[in-house]
Order: C-alpha cells, then structure tokens, then sequence
C-alpha cells in the first residue's frame, strides 16, 4: 500500500460515515458525522505531518481530498440541521 492508496482508503471511510454514496452524492445512507470529523481531521494531521515530504501529486491529492470532504462536511450538517 503506498501513501496514495492509505489516503484514499480514509477518504473513502469518511465519505461513508458522511452519508455520501460514490457517484450518486444525492443518496444517503446514514451519517456519523463524529467518526467522519475524525477521519477528516487525521488526514488533517496526515497533511501537515507530511507537509515538504510528499511528491507533487501526492500533495494535490490530500489536499484535493481535504478540501471535498470538509465541503461534503459541512453540507450534510447543514442538511441534518435543517431536517431538525
């Protein structure tokens, strides 16, 4: 398993707990939103941690990721605070 796979493989657990089913982002499974905030803010750690040590791409990927997860985040707290 390289960085990359290790990455994505969090991402995708936090996308899970976040409700978000790949592809159709509409549909909702169920959230968990405390163990999705946990898996952001570890990838979180994981980019400053690592800030200086990673490959170009590397570096675009976490910080893409990053960036999706914390909107996708944000979105469904404000959804499930809207639905009350």
């Amino acid at each position: 398993m390289d960085f990359s796979t290790f990455v994505l493989s969090l991402a995708s657990s936090a996308m899970v707990n976040l409700g978000v089913v790949e592809g159709q982002a509409d549909l909702t499974t169920g959230t968990d939103l405390v163990a999705a905030k946990q898996l952001i803010d570890i990838i979180g750690v994981l980019e400053i941690k690592t800030r200086g040590n990673l490959s170009d791409a590397e570096d675009k990927l976490l910080k893409s990721l990053l960036y999706d997860l914390r909107i996708q985040y944000c979105d469904v707290c404000k959804r499930e605070a809207q639905e009350g």
